[in-house]
């Protein structure tokens, strides 16, 4: 090779490689400061006003317990979707908005945000950092001052991502933040972030516990099974720990009543469960008619392909559900525009509405997927779940403008999409 040639060769590469060092150093730049911006935002609002609000203290067990003989409001939130980059802050901004109006209004005594708080995929977000949105949402979180914590979603911890998941785990265990109430969890068991918070009553009695189980991400932590979506499930000594702390939870109430009931439980993860496809399949077979097992209450199964994005293996959490009699209702996201909530052999399964202005394709010109639950757990151990969409007259209160108010949504009691 002629050494003209050779030396126009290396200094077309010498000039690639200052190009892209160049756009990688403003593009950090520019990402710092957006997210210096969304922190700003976050902490603009106002801190939550709950009258006697409640303050839980961690028991010798370790877990946090709330003391109360009135009704006990839980939030759930679910694919808040922060990308915390350039190329989606006026999407990052509205979803903080969302989340400020609804928990401003609802004044929950506790929130749980159900998965992918952060969307670190480059070439949406234009970062690959996955700390960004997960800061962004905990600095919103404590400046409203209401109690929270978090599973964690797939997106948390993309393959390509900065942080790894126990990375983002040990970022939630900051001590810091004074309302958050996430633990990492046992070092034994899989996952990061299978914990328990317990309600209690004045004598003592759990009259309702949240347990949150890490459901993974992917098979394994190669790109190509996160591009193609090959979701993992809760793992067996997940469902081991489950059982174990149901039984600890029922041996503590029985101490101090005999005839007391089996411990009552909602679970909280990000992807659904394989029986929640199976029960779908079911009613559609049926004509969308009720069967023996599948009971529809309301909400829709919005997404196309596989309806259902469940994980690709079998896990024994269900069964062990049934088996133990405590757990009466599943709360998890993932699926978009699936906000359905029916029962299937005892026990609901609950769709929580997104956020997301920024993960799926055209999905922040969309209304009708977003939104929040609202748990009310009661002294007696039963519970309500109630689902409110963002858009509705609920949430036109002083204070708060929708950055997006002229966003319209169809309140539809069922819907399936062909």
């Amino acid at each position: 090779m002629p050494k003209t040639k050779s030396k126009r060769i290396k200094k077309i590469f010498l000039v690639l490689f200052a190009v892209i060092a160049v756009t990688a150093i403003v593009s950090a730049v520019v990402n710092a400061c957006m997210v210096n911006s969304l922190l700003k935002k976050g902490s603009s609002y106002n801190k939550v006003e709950i009258e006697e609000q409640l303050v839980p203290e961690k028991d010798e067990n370790g877990n946090w317990a709330f003391t109360t003989d009135r009704d006990f409001k839980v939030m759930h939130l679910t694919d808040i979707h922060i990308g915390g980059g350039w190329m989606c802050y006026g999407r990052d901004k509205k979803a903080l908005n969302a989340v400020a109006t609804m928990i401003t209004k609802e004044k929950p005594d506790l929130v749980i945000a159900s998965g992918d708080i952060a969307y670190p995929v480059l070439v949406q977000a234009g970062t690959m950092n996955n700390y960004s949105g997960a800061k962004v949402f905990a600095n919103l979180m404590e400046s409203l001052g209401v109690y929270w914590s978090v599973t964690l979603g797939n997106h948390d911890s993309e393959p390509y991502s900065y942080f790894d998941r126990e990375a983002v785990s040990e970022f939630y265990s900051n001590e810091n933040y004074k309302y958050c109430l996430y633990q990492a969890g046992p070092e034994d068991v899989d996952g990061y972030g299978n914990h328990i918070i317990e309600v209690k009553n004045s004598e003592g009695i759990i009259t309702q516990a949240m347990v949150l189980i890490d459901s993974q991400a992917y098979v394994d932590d190669s790109i190509i099974t996160s591009l193609k979506g090959t979701y993992d499930n809760i793992h067996d000594n997940q469902v081991e720990w489950y059982e174990a702390e149901i039984r600890r939870m029922d041996d503590e109430n029985k101490k101090i009543d005999k005839m007391a009931d089996t411990v009552k439980t909602q679970a909280f993860f990000h992807i659904p469960l394989v029986e929640l496809s199976d029960a779908w399949k079911e009613f559609e077979e049926n004509d969308f008619k009720d069967t023996e097992d599948f009971k529809y209450i309301d909400g829709i199964i919005g997404e196309g392909g596989r309806r259902v994005f469940c994980g690709f293996g079998e896990d024994g959490l269900f069964e062990k559900m049934l088996e133990l009699g405590s757990t009466k209702a599943m709360h998890h996201g993932h699926d978009h525009y699936n906000n359905l909530t029916a029962e299937y052999k005892g026990i609901t399964f609950s769709y929580g509405y997104s956020i997301d202005y920024l993960a799926y394709i055209g999905i922040a010109e969309e209304g009708s997927q977003r939104g929040c639950t609202m748990i009310t757990c009661k002294p007696d151990s039963t519970f309500t779940i109630d689902k409110y969409n963002y858009y509705s007259d609920r949430y036109d209160i002083d204070g708060f403008t929708r950055e997006d108010a002229t966003m319209q949504f169809e309140d539809v009691k069922y819907q399936v999409e062909e």
